[in-house]
């Protein structure tokens, strides 16, 4: 007990500590401590980016997107569907969401409430609300009603569908002061490196952003009886609210002269030049070369897809092949998904560049959300044109990413591609396994919980996800799949233990329990 106790009490002080570090941003030592929205707004962003980059590593795993190319035991534990005991891996979420965004969000919205900054307001309840969607997506039941009590050292959990109600209730907020126009403005604040770093200050980009995540959510309910007649139409008009082109697409801006600015999944940031988890899976090179229809190219040198070349590094300039990882194996042979590595760097390559956005939410993966949900209600018509929609924007996309030294896709090559056999040729051509493919090259890299919400949707299924490797037996560590991240180890496991034991989260097994939102359960 005495040393149970001695663990919170430096816990609690660690806290107050790094909450101390976090606002010295803006105290003026000659004054007391002032919270200013403008101030705490540029920080809190980069939290995002870097909170959720460092847990989608874990994800890539489950989703087989990015692999380990290490021949050590450990790297490939999430491969394997399992976790490291007595470790924090996989818990960085949980802490973005209640200490790095934490009370400085909390701080945020308050000042801009009481002080009529409402696109601070705004902002802040759409970033909220993306927090805890995002963290209930991972882990399932979470700190919802008790988050933030002073005088607690453990708290209750709320399941999915009571935070599934508040995000929605927030994303209202957001929607509310998005209506209104400070006093006083803000613009020049927003629209600079120390203010919003997602969309400069554009609300109606915002206002996308919130719809978005909207249709982000509903998606998620395929699996409820009602969806076709509840969900599915308002999953399409969210979509239409909310992104319009690939000029809306959400992505955190970093100037990248250093680690601590550099864009989150580069090789300067740091947190993929572990060989734990840079080689690029077997998945998406059959995708790209053949796998969406038909058969992959073995070992491709080219493929009709474009954005192959433009996605992927090639195996070495000696063969020129495309080669992926696979689950459980050492990679060693595969590409670093960083580029080349010239003169002790990695040059980057694709998103994993020093320079450029790393996306929260795009318009191409919107617009195959949209497709999903009007194929699953049977309006093939619809989900085609959204489908259709969704693979030139990514194109687009990727074009966005591509360095000086590569050729953009063209008008050409994207008509080729689209009349190929990679792509349905006609409404009634449409499966979800073509929609589903189409979307995990376009969640590649980036929207490696989004992707985990579809493999974990459709129950993993290869009817649906046709080049993902299925694991079973010795593959997995409690022979299934993972429906969950356990909550964070050193904050819940240490102090939180009765409110996990209610949970049955003290059992190994629980991390292969469905979320809420995978179930038939209304």
């Amino acid at each position: 007990m005495r040393k149970h106790f001695y663990i919170i009490v430096v816990a609690v002080l660690m806290l107050m500590s790094g909450c101390r570090k976090y606002l010295d941003i803006n105290e003026n030592p000659s004054n007391p401590q002032l919270v200013k929205a403008e101030l705490l707004l540029a920080p809190i962003i980069a939290q995002m980016a870097s909170g959720y980059s460092q847990d989608q590593r874990q994800m890539n795993k489950f989703n087989q997107t990015i692999l380990g190319g290490s021949s050590d035991v450990s790297s490939k534990i999430w491969e394997k569907h399992g976790f490291p005991e007595r470790s924090d891996v996989g818990g960085v979420m949980w802490r973005m969401v209640y200490f790095d965004l934490g009370l400085n969000l909390e701080r945020m919205i308050k000042d801009a409430l009481e002080n009529e900054k409402y696109e601070y307001a705004a902002i802040g309840y759409a970033i909220k609300a993306w927090g805890y969607q995002s963290l209930t997506d991972y882990h399932g039941p979470v700190i919802l009603d008790e988050a933030f009590r002073s005088n607690q050292l453990s708290f209750k959990y709320n399941d999915q569908p009571e935070v599934y109600a508040k995000v929605r209730q927030w994303c209202d907020s957001a929607l509310l002061y998005l209506d209104k126009k400070s006093p006083i403005d803000y613009s020049a604040s927003l629209n600079s490196i120390k203010g919003d770093n997602l969309y400069r200050g554009n609300m109606e980009q915002w206002r996308r952003f919130v719809y978005g995540l909207k249709a982000i959510q509903y998606i998620h309910l395929v699996n409820k009886q009602d969806f076709k007649t509840k969900y599915a139409d308002s999953v399409a008009k969210f979509v239409d609210l909310s992104f319009q082109s690939i000029a809306d697409d959400a992505g955190v801006k970093f100037t990248g002269d250093k680690s601590a600015n550099a864009n989150v999944v580069s090789a300067l940031f740091g947190i993929y030049t572990t060989s734990y988890y840079n080689r690029a899976g077997k998945p998406i090179v059959s995708y790209l070369t053949g796998g969406l229809r038909g058969t992959p190219i073995e070992n491709p040198k080219s493929s009709t897809d474009p954005r192959l070349s433009r996605m992927l590094m090639i195996n070495n300039v000696r063969d020129s092949i495309y080669i992926g990882g696979e689950p459980n194996v050492t990679n060693s042979t595969v590409p670093n998904i960083l580029g080349e590595f010239v003169n002790n760097t990695y040059q980057g390559k694709f998103i994993f560049r020093n320079t450029v956005d790393f996306p929260l939410m795009t318009h191409a993966q919107l617009q195959l959300v949209k497709a999903e949900a009007l194929f699953v209600k049977g309006d093939k018509s619809g989900a085609y044109d959204a489908y259709q929609k969704g693979i030139v924007a990514h194109m687009n996309f990727v074009n966005k990413y591509i360095d000086n030294k590569e050729v953009a896709i063209s008008l050409n090559d994207m008509k080729a591609y689209l009349e190929g056999g990679e792509v349905a040729k006609s409404a009634a051509d449409l499966t979800l396994a073509d929609i589903m493919g189409q979307k995990y090259i376009v969640q590649w890299g980036w929207g490696g919980l989004e992707q985990w919400c579809d493999l974990r949707k459709y129950r993993y299924s290869p009817d649906v996800f046709r080049q993902y490797i299925p694991l079973s037996g010795s593959q997995l560590t409690y022979n299934d799949y993972c429906y969950r991240v356990r909550p964070r180890y050193n904050s819940e496991y240490v102090w939180n233990e009765k409110e996990l034991d209610r949970w049955g989260a003290l059992e190994p097994e629980y991390i292969t329990k469905p979320t809420w939102f995978v179930t038939a359960e209304n």
